[in-house]
Order: structure tokens, then sequence, then C-alpha cells
């Protein structure tokens, strides 16, 4: 019998990988690494770029034992570095504490969401890769290495978002504080001109906030999720924003089950239950879909919007949904977010990428100059140096790289693109 080709959750990428392998120790892990030409990590697979290819050896890291080591003196807690956030979620509440942040997908594995600079939403929330105090990873020889922000924090700044280029992550040490309620209220019927017009007002609403588009209609859907523990935490009212209260549960798609979705209609329930849209227990699409996100300065939102919405007949033949968030800025050097509070523009397009990519290619050629940034995990058709133009902590991250693997054994064709090795 023929296996099956390995791709990621899409489908859009096949692995090349000449052999996958799932250690179910630290030590054979290191034994893998130190015989490997060329190794690199596999998550959970919801990239949708080239990020994770190789030609050489993919390892899992699901199998290896699930740690998840509490410090509550330190406020810390380390985990494996292939759990899927939702695991670690489900035991940090038992235990009455909780992650400040979480991404809209809940399955997704820590180690991968954090070397791509996946993020949540909210004015005053940082990415994801913004809670990690440390990184232990498995480097060139098997060497296992450790970075803590207490002893290196600007190395730590330089090796969380490295796009799989520095080593295996296998354990990674994350910022937690107690536990938290949330309700979620979603609205109907937000009109394009109000969005524009007041959305400094409109993304500070809540703890966190996405508003969920097709770029061709006239009206949004918003999703408000709100800390039932800060102060003005209650329901924003029956005309919020000119907007209605959804009459049932939603989906960010409208025509997909809104069961599949966080408990809505501001019933109170656990951060981890309400921070994500989509419920842990359910798989939010087939993954039949094609992702692309840029992040841009929170302050070109209006214009950034006008430029979309006049794209809009492109757009909408090729698009499931588009997502409006924002981020805080950070100094993490390669965080699309870098020093910058952003407004993350993502689309989830159908699987077509012949259709696609010319609409990417006109979305981008207008929102480039607005200070875009692509997310690494995600489409986009900009030039590897087009991209790492845009980071000013570039070339140290070069630096950082060369230090850390010499022999490029981490490297593969995506990050050689964006740092070329020196002759």
């Amino acid at each position: 019998m023929t296996t099956p080709p390995l791709t990621n959750w899409a489908g859009n990428v096949t692995f090349r990988a000449r052999q996958v392998h799932s250690p179910s120790s630290v030590d054979e892990l290191r034994h893998l690494v130190a015989s490997a030409e060329h190794i690199r990590a596999l998550g959970t697979g919801h990239s949708f770029s080239l990020v994770a290819d190789t030609e050489g050896d993919l390892v899992r890291l699901d199998g290896l034992p699930p740690r998840i080591d509490l410090d509550r003196q330190a406020s810390t807690v380390t985990v494996a570095g292939g759990l899927r956030y939702a695991q670690v979620a489900r035991e940090l509440h038992r235990q009455g504490f909780a992650l400040a942040n979480m991404a809209s997908l809940p399955q997704i594995s820590i180690a991968g969401a954090v070397a791509t600079g996946t993020h949540g939403s909210g004015n005053g929330l940082r990415n994801l890769a913004s809670a990690v105090a440390g990184l232990r990873l498995v480097g060139p020889g098997g060497r296992l290495t450790e970075l803590r922000r207490e002893t290196a924090e600007d190395q730590l700044s330089g090796a969380v978002i490295a796009l799989g280029a520095l080593g295996i992550v296998t354990d990674v040490t994350l910022d937690v504080e107690p536990a938290y309620d949330v309700a979620q209220w979603v609205y109907d019927g937000l009109s394009h001109d109000r969005l524009a017009q007041a959305f400094e007002e409109i993304s500070a609403a809540a703890h966190s906030v996405s508003v969920f588009t097709d770029w061709h209609a006239d009206t949004a859907q918003a999703w408000l999720k709100t800390r039932t523990d800060q102060p003005g935490a209650g329901y924003p009212g029956d005309d919020w924003m000119g907007a209605r209260p959804a009459d049932g549960p939603r989906h960010p798609i409208p025509t997909m089950p809104g069961t599949w979705c966080t408990v809505q209609s501001g019933t109170p329930g656990p951060w981890h239950e309400r921070l994500p849209h989509f419920r842990p227990d359910f798989t939010p699409s087939s993954g039949a879909e094609l992702q692309s996100e840029l992040l841009l300065p929170r302050a070109a939102a209006p214009e950034a919007f006008a430029e979309l919405r006049a794209l809009g007949d492109r757009i909408h033949p090729c698009l499931q949904i588009s997502e409006i968030r924002t981020v805080a800025a950070d100094d993490l050097w390669l965080s699309p977010a870098y020093r910058q509070d952003s407004v993350a523009l993502h689309f989830t397009w159908n699987q077509d990428t012949a259709a696609v990519l010319p609409v990417l290619a006109a979305i981008e050629e207008r929102l480039v100059p607005l200070g875009a940034r692509p997310h690494w995990g995600k489409l986009t058709t900009l030039a590897p140096q087009d991209v790492i133009g845009r980071y000013e902590r570039a070339a140290d991250f070069a630096q950082l790289l060369a230090l850390h693997d010499p022999a490029g054994v981490f490297r593969n064709g995506y990050v050689d693109d964006l740092f070329p090795r020196k002759s």
C-alpha cells in the first residue's frame, strides 16, 4: 500500500521531507538532530507558507512527554513545545491560572505558533510569542541550549520568533496570571463607514475585538470579548455602534454553523473557552482554504479599509471571510508587530491558488506602502527581500542564526531566501 504524501492542514503544501520522525524522548530527538544533515520541526501544519518545508528530515514533537510544569512563585508554566494551546489551557485553568491571550484556533501547537508570530486580538494584547519567558531547544550536534529572559533577554527577543531556524524547540516557558472569565457578544450590521470613522473606539470596546467582513457588503460583524474582572465589563447595549445583537450563535463564515464556535450571547465562561473563536473539540472547517494576513500600523487602518473596499469586487468572489484584529506592539525582532501597535487584516480564501494570488498581489500592492508586513505562516506574493527589508533587526537575526547554526542544519529554502548565506 502506498503512503499518501504528507501535507499541511489545508493541503496546499506537500512536504518534501525524505523522512518524518516522531521521537518519544528528548534524548531520542537529540540523537536524530546529531545524525541529520538537515532537519526541521513540524507542528500541527496550520501554516500556509513553506516555513516548515524541507528536503531533509522532519520531526513531529507531539510524541514527546506532555510536560506542563507550573511555577506559581514565578507566575510561569513550562510546557512541551508540541502541545496544543487547548491542552495547556485546560490544565492551567484547572490549577487556577491563565494565559493573557490565545489565538482564534486553540488546536495549534505552542512552539509552532510562537515561531511564526501568531496572535490573538486586542489593543492591549501582544502576540503569543510575547508571553515566552524561556526556550529550550536542541541545536546542531544534538546540543541542548536554554535561553531565559532573566539571563539572555536580548537574545531571547531574537530567538522566539525564529521560523524554526535556530533549532528544535522542546520546551517553552510562558508567563501566566490568575484565571479569569470572559463574556462574548456578537453584533451584526456594523456599517463600514462607522468602522472606518470610529475604528479606535471600536477596537477599544472590549478586551478582544474581531470584525468580520467580505469587503463587498456595506456591513460587517463584530465579536466583542470582555473580561468580567475589568472595569466597564457588561452588555454593550442593544444599539452598539449602530449594530444589532446577533439573534443566535454565529460562525465567522456565514454559511458555517455557529455551534462550532465558543459560547456567545454574553454568557460568562473560562478564558480559554471564550478567547478563541472556535471550540477545541470541533474542527472549524475541512481545511479546504488558503490564508493570508498583513499587519500594518494601527493608525493606517482607515486608509487600508478604503483600499480594500475599493478592491471589494475582486476580493469577494475568491473570499470566504476576512477578519480585522488589533495587536499591541512588542520588542521581538521578527514580530510583524515589532515596536508598532498594529491592525491585522486576515483573509480566508477559497482553495483556488490561481484565482487567489493575483487578488492577493493587488491587495499587497496597495497595503505595503502603508507599512504592511505579512504573517510568516501565511501566503504572500512579496519577494523575500521585500519582506525582510521591513524588519530593522533582520541583520541582528542573521548574526544570531550564524551563531546558533553555522552549518545550516535547520535552514530550508524559505529561510535561505530571507537570510542568504554569506559565501
